[in-house]
């Protein structure tokens, strides 16, 4: 039977399993993980905004990592607590497309993130001397419309496009709705659907991945040509962002394996747990990977909360 994604009232997740009375320590422990991936980011987000001596084009970018680490675990936490606890595991159709909407703008601004983050290393590294004028205030401006804007357009666009497709089914294999199952749920073949994502794919995940490899590449040439110093500068400033992007690209990559090609030889609980991952555990690593290793940022944050323990204990 056709009918328009807009006339299906709901969508069932099939992924959950039966945890019994263990829903509750379940739903305790990714509770725990929600609270501390927004009391993490949200600590570093201050840190970088009160703080003057932080308010560099460095700083600012990974602010605004941080705040889309916010945004993509708002995404899926609340939804995934409430489903732990239901006993029916349905989402109805304009959240699915708003879930699918946020997660997708997740990853594509983590990518164009992660790329203006790698291009701000490529200038301090190879181009010293110049790194002042050339990440003035307007180019940091336009810098982070490039980070949000495109991600944002093109996610809007895709997410239309499924929303109006005809559908012969409304059960995704899945704990959380993603773009994919909704297309595999078409009951035409979703040509134009395909060709956009392609399309899109590729502007806001190539195109950063490709500004990653060649800054790095460059980033390379010039610690290997210069001193001692040198190296040990580009490392300490480079080894965080690019743990980062090794971290979220394994997540995402599996997913995309996930999605694309039959996985049921694995472990049920295992595929959720690695369809998760880049959900989950980016946005935990990043405030904890760059809190630790950036000497500014954790003297900072030391300060704020012995600040803080010192003023309610009086």
């Amino acid at each position: 039977m056709k009918i328009n994604s807009s006339q299906v009232l709901y969508f069932t997740l099939t992924a959950y399993v039966d945890t019994g009375s263990l829903k509750y320590f379940c739903f305790f422990i990714v509770l725990c993980f929600y609270v501390l991936i927004i009391g993490s980011n949200v600590l570093l987000i201050v840190v970088i905004c009160v703080n003057r001596s932080l308010h560099e084009p460095m700083y600012l970018f990974l602010c605004s990592l941080f705040v889309n680490e916010l945004y993509g675990s708002s995404g899926l936490f609340p939804f995934l607590l409430v489903q732990i606890l239901s006993d029916v595991h349905i989402i109805s159709a304009p959240l699915c497309f708003l879930q699918i909407f946020c997660i997708y703008t997740y990853a594509s601004v983590e990518f164009t993130n992660l790329a203006v983050m790698s291009y701000d290393r490529y200038v301090a590294i190879c181009c010293p001397l110049q790194y002042n004028s050339l990440m003035t205030s307007q180019k940091m401006v336009f810098l982070v419309s490039i980070i949000w804007l495109p991600p944002f357009l093109a996610v809007g666009g895709t997410t239309f496009l499924s929303s109006s497709l005809q559908l012969c089914g409304n059960v995704i294999n899945k704990v959380y709705s993603d773009n994919h199952s909704i297309m595999k749920l078409a009951c035409n073949d979703p040509r134009v659907n395909n060709i956009y994502e392609f399309v899109m794919t590729f502007l806001t995940v190539c195109v950063p991945v490709s500004v990653i490899l060649y800054t790095y590449m460059r980033i390379l040439k010039v610690c290997f040509s210069g001193s001692k110093q040198t190296r040990q500068k580009a490392l300490s400033t480079c080894a965080p962002h690019l743990a980062s992007i090794i971290n979220f690209s394994f997540g995402v990559s599996f997913e995309i394996l996930q999605s694309r090609f039959n996985m049921s030889n694995l472990p049920s609980m295992l595929r959720i747990l690695l369809s998760l991952y880049f959900l989950t555990c980016q946005p935990v690593f990043n405030p904890v990977l760059y809190g630790l290793n950036m000497s500014k940022i954790r003297s900072m944050c030391r300060n704020l909360v012995l600040n803080s323990v010192r003023k309610c204990s009086s």
